[in-house]
């Protein structure tokens, strides 16, 4: 995996972030979700490299990269402070402006820093999200039962930690691998899903887990609901993929409608595929991303 790739741990204002770059071409970063790390792109880079120059990295709080400061409420861990980190990163990587596409909790960073930092970003994807504000305002039954872990996550420390620090072997395989992972066996060699399960030993990345999550349950949620008050929109090009046998499509009917008030230049659609869809459908995802960074 990233054969050709370079990688190094690269320091900004608030610690060092783990990142590997390879290709040619305009810049674009990919970020990952929970509970993974920049690996989840391994089979998507390599189709992008001839064209564009790739930066994939890991999420303050996950894999090697460092671990943000605990606060109170939680704004350490805030999408809005992550995406600022990343673009740091970029900046110390030599890209001024660049593109960006995130999955999962990735997606949220994507489209947060799309928001903050409109000068600085070219084109942004969020795979299998729709915005953190729509779905804690549209939160019920069918969300309890369906994204329990997003309460249980942010509830206050130490409880989640605790309870998944006790088994994370039954956490991995009945909550993880249920959203999807591993689903479709010939994208998922058993090494990398070692690699998945062994996050979750790591005592500080579930905590970072659930820091991000208590930050989504709050602040994120905060700015999200702020910027809609006030008409913010993503202004670059914009690419929404999602599950379409999944949770999103279940929960909000049109999941391009859940968009619409957020950007001006919308495009996407549904993939045949579990929640992780990056390495469910690689080249599927690979043409979006190349279709998404060519301009029109």
């Amino acid at each position: 995996m990233f054969d050709d790739f370079s990688s190094r741990l690269v320091d900004v204002d608030r610690g060092a972030i783990f990142a590997r770059s390879g290709g040619h071409g305009p810049p674009v970063l990919l970020l990952h979700g929970y509970p993974q790390t920049h690996v989840m792109w391994h089979a998507v880079v390599g189709r992008l490299t001839e064209h564009h120059t790739v930066v994939v990295a890991d999420l303050p709080g996950y894999g090697r990269s460092f671990r943000p400061e605990t606060v109170a409420d939680h704004s350490t861990y805030s999408k809005r402070a992550l995406a600022r980190d990343l673009v740091q990163l970029m900046a110390a990587l030599g890209f001024e402006r660049f593109s960006v596409a995130g999955h999962d909790r990735g997606g949220r960073i994507a489209y947060r820093m799309a928001l903050d930092h409109s000068e600085t970003i070219t084109a942004a994807g969020a795979f299998d999200v729709v915005p953190t504000g729509e779905v804690w305002a549209r939160a019920d039954a069918q969300l309890a039962l369906t994204y329990w872990h997003w309460a249980f996550l942010a509830q206050p420390a130490p409880l989640p930690e605790d309870l998944i620090d006790a088994n994370p072997g039954a956490f991995f395989d009945r909550h993880i691998r249920a959203l999807g992972l591993g689903r479709a066996t010939d994208h998922y060699p058993p090494e990398l899903m070692a690699h998945y399960r062994r996050l979750l030993d790591d005592h500080d990345v579930v905590h970072g887990i659930c820091e991000d999550y208590r930050a989504g349950a709050g602040i994120d949620r905060t700015h999200d609901d702020d910027d809609k008050i006030a008409g913010r929109r993503i202004s670059c090009p914009f690419l929404v993929l999602w599950s379409a046998p999944g949770a999103l499509p279940k929960l909000y009917g049109g999941v391009l409608s859940m968009w619409r008030g957020w950007a001006t230049d919308l495009r996407g659609h549904g993939l045949d595929a579990s929640h992780f869809l990056v390495e469910d459908r690689p080249d599927d995802v690979a043409r979006e991303l190349l279709s998404l960074l060519t301009p029109r």
